[in-house]
């Protein structure tokens, strides 16, 4: 058997994913929070609210209650242990030269396609539409990074002419694509998965963009 087509397999990897999108959103947040010099407690609730706002909003809609997060605190302690790690390294540690510009984007590219596809998943799960399973997909992977930015007084990505959301409607539009065609449910996933990573990370190299709105005064 194929390892792509071992639902075990992609069980565990869509699960370490998840716990590593977490983080890496986290991370942003902790980044952004450290800009606008922040307390330790505003660190705190900027990376939380990064990391688990989108899934969050997605469950509130749903009537998914308790939210996530109650259920499985491994996402609470994968952003604390985050935010301490993050904090102690930027802080104490001096680290020689700058990282890499992409590795961040790149990171936080994984976990908006992971995202995208749970959000998806639990949408259908809770027997949604298929227009409406791919919102909550965008509004997974791309909520808590504008609760980040609303707090901190920017324009949120999502609201800029970054491919961003884009990239999740399409990997949306991938999924259904793939499970109409008779596709198995893991084969879907993985194809979702690396469709929405591959318009993400074009876009972040090639720095494509959608065209911005102007009203022209006469």
């Amino acid at each position: 058997m194929n390892i792509l087509t071992d639902p075990v397999f992609t069980q565990q990897m869509v699960r370490f994913c998840d716990l590593f999108g977490t983080a890496v959103f986290a991370i942003s947040g902790v980044l952004v929070a450290g800009r606008l010099r922040m307390d330790i407690f505003g660190v705190a609730v900027l990376a939380t609210v990064t990391a688990i706002g989108g899934g969050t909003i997605r469950d509130s809609i749903l009537g998914a209650t308790p939210v996530f997060w109650v259920h499985d605190v491994a996402y609470l302690w994968d952003i604390l242990i985050t935010v301490f790690l993050c904090v102690w390294i930027l802080w104490l540690v001096k680290i020689p030269g700058r990282l890499p510009w992409y590795l961040l984007p790149l990171a936080d590219a994984l976990g908006l396609a992971v995202f995208t596809v749970i959000g998806i998943q639990k949408a259908l799960h809770f027997g949604s539409s298929e227009l409406v399973a791919i919102i909550m997909g965008v509004i997974t992977g791309v909520g808590g990074g504008m609760i980040r930015d609303v707090l901190a007084r920017q324009i949120p990505m999502i609201l800029q002419k970054e491919i961003y959301a884009t990239a999740c409607i399409l990997g949306g539009i991938v999924y259904f694509i793939c499970l109409k065609a008779g596709l198995s449910e893991v084969l879907t996933i993985w194809i979702s998965i690396f469709g929405t990573l591959g318009i993400r990370v074009a876009a972040i190299f090639w720095h494509l963009s959608l065209p911005a709105f102007t009203m022209q005064r006469r």
